[in-house]
């Protein structure tokens, strides 16, 4: 019982940040490609309760924000008047879940005030709402590499640990040739052979087919074996003595022992192509302007006063690190659930 619970809250935190994701448009309270040339490296937005004169106010509220003679890209309150954080404003137009346009943001400050959860870049643009866009790049990749090693890996380990012989071992010496690769040398060597200047959703696709394409060969070696055993089965051989396909034994005797482990390594192995889009993303071979990912919101921490003057540019790796540890609470959980036989 504490396994399921633990195994359900993993589950819920790891869904509820998927879904802030995939509703960007709606919990991001600005246009990620909106620039603001007034605030430029504007630290996160103050949340206030209590106002300069020590009233307390049910409603969070923000101070209008401005420029400080004191030096470049210093900003201090204007505490004349209090500006109320609301819920379900309109602001600029959005794909609500990528169908429907909507203008109704979850949250948001009337003007002249702005709200920078988490500061902005150099352009004045919200990191924020960045971070939540970025991330339907970032996890999207992750997620749709995944299915292809994973698909990849099925068919591959299922082929070659029913027919075995010759077919088998060719398989194997060649997953094992991509397993003592090193697979971050080896994506940088096959994405830089790809074209350059291409459209950025040409560029996103690409991506997600070379990690996918490269990762196949564990899950394969991993299914492989799960099919060793499955078709050494009694109720195996009694199938194939009755006549029955080897599509059939596959489909209804063999591949059933293989979809806990798919599932294991779908969360395993979502986390590691989320970072290794994060990674191209971060040299610059990943999909570029307009469309945002966290790599590229982190290349901003290539310039060393960048890294040393505004703490909050290093706001998309805690986004990447919360979304990691979701998938890798979700697998111990479910690892221990398989190990004590519960699932």
């Amino acid at each position: 019982m504490q396994r399921k619970r633990k195994l359900v809250s993993a589950v819920i935190f790891l869904c509820s940040l998927h879904l802030a994701i995939l509703l960007a448009g709606f919990v991001a309270p600005t246009d990620p490609t909106a620039q603001n040339r007034d605030f430029p490296f504007a630290p996160p937005t103050r949340i206030h309760f209590v106002d300069a004169q020590g009233h307390f106010h049910l409603r969070p509220f923000v101070y209008e924000s401005a420029s400080s003679p004191d030096g470049l890209y210093q900003y201090h309150d204007l505490h004349e008047h209090e500006y109320p954080v609301h819920l379900f404003v309109r602001g600029s137009e959005y794909k609500f879940a990528g169908l429907l346009t909507c203008q109704v943001h979850l949250f948001g400050v009337d003007a002249p005030a702005q709200i920078f959860l988490a500061g902005t870049d150099t352009y004045g643009r919200d990191q924020f709402s960045r971070i939540l866009y970025g991330g339907q790049m970032s996890v999207a990749a992750g997620v749709l590499a995944t299915g292809i090693s994973l698909l990849l890996g099925l068919v591959v380990g299922c082929i070659a640990g029913y027919y075995g012989s010759w077919i088998d071992e060719s398989v194997m010496r060649l997953a094992e040739l991509f397993l003592v690769l090193p697979w971050l040398y080896l994506l940088l060597a096959v994405r830089t052979f790809l074209p350059l200047h291409i459209t950025p959703a040409a560029t996103f696709f690409l991506l997600i087919a070379v990690i996918g394409t490269i990762g196949w060969a564990r899950p394969a070696r991993l299914i492989r074996g799960v099919v060793l055993s499955a078709r050494s089965r009694k109720y195996v051989a009694a199938s194939r003595g009755f006549g029955a396909s080897d599509f059939h034994i596959l489909r209804r005797h063999v591949l059933p022992h293989t979809y806990g482990l798919l599932l294991t390594q779908a969360v395993l192995l979502a986390p590691q192509y989320i970072i290794a889009e994060v990674t191209l993303s971060f040299f610059g071979l990943g999909a570029g302007e307009p469309m945002p990912s966290w790599g590229s919101l982190l290349a901003n921490l290539q310039h060393y006063n960048v890294m040393v003057s505004y703490w909050w540019m290093f706001a998309p790796a805690l986004a990447l690190v919360l979304v990691s540890f979701g998938y890798l609470a979700v697998a111990n959980v479910f690892h221990e659930q398989l190990q004590s036989g519960s699932i």
